[in-house]
């Protein structure tokens, strides 16, 4: 393997999506990890996550943000506990009441701003159009006027793009890849409501363990329940 070249940032949230993003920045550049807590149900227990997963792969610049004011905003229910997560529907072509209204813009302008300082030329963000919930700030088209923006928005010479390599997987191929790339995904964590045992039941982990039964392949986390999802 060459030199790695430059410094990513990856946005690890602690679940798998972003534990991918991380093992595939790290064949090219050198890893500068970005966690944000925005008031969520089950942020304590990302956070663990996310350290774990930067414990894993070394990483010692580490930048945790808390930007709690979306949970005074609200209008979702990760950050709203009077707001019931409902169990998943995973064929439903709206967007469910987990959507935190324009969450990745929020994250990815903290991010912008760090790569400026650092001299980071990539972001990278585990977004996914066909596994997101159908959420419009994981849709590709987002991420290409987000990076319009910065480069009208930072200093010349910056060249900072963010970077979605999972945008056309799905959950399967989330998992087949972090196999493949020994991508610590037994660290990383999904569920909306539960910090022990994952509940099973809500989207993120239907969509989860969807991948896992697909592939073939045992979900290493303990769930309360464990329906079929195929």
């Amino acid at each position: 393997m060459g030199l790695k070249k430059g410094t990513a940032i990856v946005l690890v949230s602690g679940g798998m999506d972003s534990c991918l993003c991380a093992a595939i920045a790290s064949k090219k550049f050198n890893l500068a990890f970005l966690h944000v807590s925005y008031g969520q149900r089950t942020q304590k227990r990302e956070l663990k996550a996310f350290n774990d997963i930067a414990e894993f792969y070394g990483v010692k610049s580490k930048l945790v943000v808390d930007i709690s004011h979306l949970k005074q905003i609200g209008g979702s229910s990760l950050t709203d506990k009077r707001i019931e997560i409902k169990k998943a529907k995973l064929k439903s072509s709206g967007i469910p009441n987990t959507y935190v209204p324009f969450r990745n813009a929020n994250i990815l302008a903290i991010a912008v701003s760090w790569a400026e300082v650092i001299s980071a030329e990539k972001i990278f963000i585990g977004a996914m159009e066909e596994d997101s919930s159908g959420y419009p700030d994981c849709k590709a088209e987002f991420f290409k006027s987000f990076n319009e923006m910065i480069s009208k928005g930072t200093k010349p010479g910056s060249k900072i793009n963010v970077v979605t390599p999972l945008i056309s997987f799905n959950k399967k191929q989330v998992v087949e890849n972090s196999i493949k790339l020994n991508a610590p995904i037994h660290l990383s964590w999904s569920c909306y409501t539960e910090t022990q045992i994952a509940c099973g039941e809500c989207d993120s982990c239907a969509l989860r363990l969807r991948g896992f039964q697909l592939a073939g392949v045992n979900d290493p986390l303990r769930y309360k329940k464990n329906p079929n999802y195929v």
